[in-house]
């Protein structure tokens, strides 16, 4: 069983965060779905980039730095879009974490990643926040770890996310389908 993190996008802590938390739960993993915005959901990508401003990146920063601290070092980090930055930032803090899952975003891999460490992207195909070159980068420093890239053609951005526009249910199915075998891969 995986203990997973899973950070919400910049539209907060709404249903299809809780959704994919529920479908880890149901194949036996625990997962924490930290509110990084205190309660706030953005009802548009635009307002929601207002909201993640107004906050502030030192406070979503601090506020997952909280959500993790009582976790166990073997935590997988994961996160939809703008949660896959705050995953992607919490790796270099976190040098045991079992794993890293992101979801419609590249997160950053620092350069102490540890070698072999497991990690996902899962990305739209083409996607403006995950571009071509991004996720080049990204390739190239996860390079040390066992990096996997999906790229999903002719789907939107945050295409597993039920209550958006962008969802497309084949895609978001294969998406979970991979997520769930890679956690339990780990412990399997």
């Amino acid at each position: 069983m995986a203990t997973v993190v899973l950070f919400h996008s910049v539209y907060g802590l709404r249903s299809a965060v809780l959704e994919a938390a529920g479908r880890f739960r149901e194949a036996g993993h625990a997962v924490v779905t930290p509110d990084l915005y205190d309660g706030e959901i953005a009802p548009t990508l635009d307002e929601g980039f207002e909201l993640a401003q107004w906050i502030g990146w030192p406070s979503i920063a601090d506020r997952a730095r909280a959500a993790v601290r009582g976790l166990p070092p073997k935590t997988v980090l994961a996160g939809f879009a703008m949660g896959a930055g705050v995953a992607g930032g919490l790796l270099s803090e976190r040098p045991e974490a079992a794993g890293a899952l992101f979801l419609h975003g590249t997160g950053a891999v620092p350069s102490n990643v540890r070698p072999g460490l497991p990690m996902q992207m899962h990305v739209a195909d083409p996607d403006v926040y995950a571009t071509p070159r991004e996720v080049a980068e990204w390739t190239k420093a996860a390079a040390g770890a066992q990096a996997e890239v999906f790229r999903y053609p002719g789907v939107g951005h945050l295409f597993t996310d039920t209550g958006l526009r962008d969802y497309n249910e084949a895609a978001a199915e294969l998406v979970w389908e991979r997520c769930i075998d890679f956690l339990s891969g780990m412990w399997g």
